[in-house]
């Protein structure tokens, strides 16, 4: 019975099996001026923001993604979603890097106020990631 109850007490602990995988965690998030690479992102180097003239990228970079997750990238004025891109994953993946946004520029140029990219991951219904870059205007 000490026996089995020990046994219990490893497995709960992780000290038999190795305790579960990472949880998929945001490397980088936010709106650059031209289309950014994972390698890029990964680096942690400084993304230059759009101006009113340049194309306008949300970008995000995910690890440890799982298998059936449901990544959603908006590209956002204010509370208003300009233009959205979604990934269903078809296999765990170590990074995931979504982008979506303007290559070229609006006429007449990106319209006043702030931008944002605003990440969304849903696994099996529920939302396991929810978060924005901080607001950044284009000048």
């Amino acid at each position: 019975m000490l026996t089995r109850a020990l046994l219990v007490l490893l497995m709960v602990s992780g000290a038999i099996w190795p305790a579960a995988a990472e949880d998929t965690k945001v490397v980088a998030l936010g709106v650059a001026n031209h289309v950014v690479t994972e390698a890029e992102l990964a680096g942690g180097a400084a993304v230059p923001i759009p101006r009113f003239n340049t194309p306008g990228i949300a970008y995000v970079l995910l690890a440890t993604a799982k298998k059936g997750d449901t990544v959603q990238l908006d590209l956002k004025q204010g509370d208003k979603s300009l233009m959205h891109n979604v990934e269903t994953l078809g296999e765990d993946k170590a990074q995931v890097l979504l982008l979506t946004g303007k290559r070229g520029v609006p006429a007449g140029g990106w319209p006043d106020g702030t931008y944002t990219a605003a990440v969304k991951v849903t696994r099996d219904g529920k939302a396991v990631i929810e978060q924005s870059s901080e607001p950044v205007a284009f000048e």
